[in-house]
């Protein structure tokens, strides 16, 4: 009783072992399947985001005074390139698994076939020789009674199944030859096209770089004034930057006083508390302050590119676009501030979502106004474009009360 129930437990266990590895390698395939169509997005849109950049860049202004903006647009067009070619040989490295999986697949089915085709030609063969004597009909009348002769029927009649389950095994196992030796040729086709277009991706880089090579070597001539012009657009960032700060924190002030209270952040009412909580739930989902362009500068503290030696700071997301590109609001508000440079005449609108802000820097020809309501992707002003350098650029930043924050968390991938 004690064995019997053993080996109903084994009996269990082996099922459920089964049933768990038939589990693990469905889940095996769905997520290498899922690998090779992440890849593929990856590389369409990264194929898509360097012709945006390229045709962007194709209308900077060459100069002399521009070789730093020169040498961060190859740069960034370098960098995805190389992103590119980095997805292409993730995606080579996937088809070479499956076209390496499919051939011991051929292999093994190679051997279940053979050995099937000598199973059935045994099979067949003895089959023949008892037609031959007759031993079927000897067989069945020799039987003690009429329940044995039926049995022994039956046993015929299973032998005659099993053949024709044989060839079907046959005919299948070829047809599984057949799509496996066609799924290799497709694969391979679709390889070989992969790695030509990593080829032609390789020489534009090298290209590239032959580019910046010479640039760079133009900088090292004149290196301290490349310095100057470096910090002295910094220092302009961090003056603008102390404007906005003190603007912000003026906007506060301001919010709170029609309240009755005083707080360095924002008192919020019950609307703006609903729109903050709406604003919080649009994390990671908000778009883009302009349509087309792509971001050419990021957040936070980091050593310039070409100057090693000096560390540059920004507070926002600068996004390079098209010239006349229009502004939009990244999502539903208020328009609290609009700062206006007194050189330039060049306008930043700040919009209030609840206890964060959102500010867009660089605008002309404004279309809102102090106190209008916005919503999501509605058209704030035109970007201004540079006539030095003939570059339209947006500096995007998000606020919450008077702190800047990174924006990579809260823009929609």
């Amino acid at each position: 009783m004690i064995n019997s129930n053993n080996k109903e437990m084994k009996q269990t266990s082996n099922k459920k072992n089964f049933l768990l590895l038939i589990v693990f390698i469905l889940f095996l395939n769905i997520t290498y399947s899922q690998s090779k169509k992440q890849l593929e997005s990856k590389r369409s849109k990264l194929q898509k985001e360097i012709k945006q950049i390229n045709g962007l860049l194709s209308k900077t202004k060459k100069s002399e005074t521009n070789v730093l903006s020169q040498i961060s647009d190859i740069n960034k067009r370098i960098k995805v390139y190389q992103d590119i070619i980095n997805t292409i040989t993730q995606e080579s490295k996937v088809y070479t698994t499956e076209i390496n999986k499919n051939k011991k697949e051929i292999k093994s089915v190679e051997l279940q076939l053979n050995k099937l085709k000598e199973s059935y030609k045994k099979t067949v063969v003895n089959s023949y020789k008892s037609k031959s004597s007759n031993s079927r009909l000897l067989f069945l009348l020799s039987a003690k009674d009429f329940l044995q002769a039926y049995k022994r029927l039956q046993y015929m009649n299973q032998i005659a199944d099993f053949r024709k389950k044989q060839a079907n095994k046959i005919i299948l196992k070829k047809e599984r030859l057949l799509i496996l030796n066609d799924s290799i040729l497709l694969k391979k086709e679709v390889k070989d096209s992969l790695i030509k277009i990593q080829l032609k991706e390789r020489k534009v880089v090298d290209s590239e770089k032959v580019k910046v090579e010479t640039l760079l070597k133009q900088v090292k001539k004149q290196e301290k004034k490349y310095l100057s012009q470096i910090k002295t657009k910094q220092k302009k960032e961090r003056e603008y930057d102390n404007k906005l700060e003190k603007l912000i924190v003026k906007v506060i002030k301001k919010s709170n006083k029609k309240i009755g209270k005083k707080s360095s952040s924002f008192i919020l009412t019950k609307e703006a508390k609903k729109l903050a909580s709406s604003f919080v739930k649009n994390k990671g989902k908000l778009p883009a302050p302009v349509e087309k362009g792509y971001v050419s500068r990021y957040f936070g503290e980091r050593k310039h590119e070409v100057m090693k030696k000096l560390s540059v700071r920004s507070s926002g997301w600068y996004y390079t676009t098209s010239k006349n590109a229009k502004a939009r609001a990244v999502f539903k508000g208020s328009v609290k501030a609009i700062m206006v440079d007194p050189k330039t005449k060049i306008k930043t609108v700040i919009i209030q979502h609840g206890n964060y802000m959102t500010v867009y820097s660089n605008l002309e020809n404004l279309l809102v106004s102090e106190g209008d309501k916005v919503t999501t992707k509605q058209y704030l002003g035109t970007v201004h474009t540079n006539t030095t350098t003939g570059k339209t650029i947006i500096k995007f930043a998000l606020w919450k009360n008077a702190k800047a924050q990174n924006p990579y968390n809260w823009m929609y991938k």
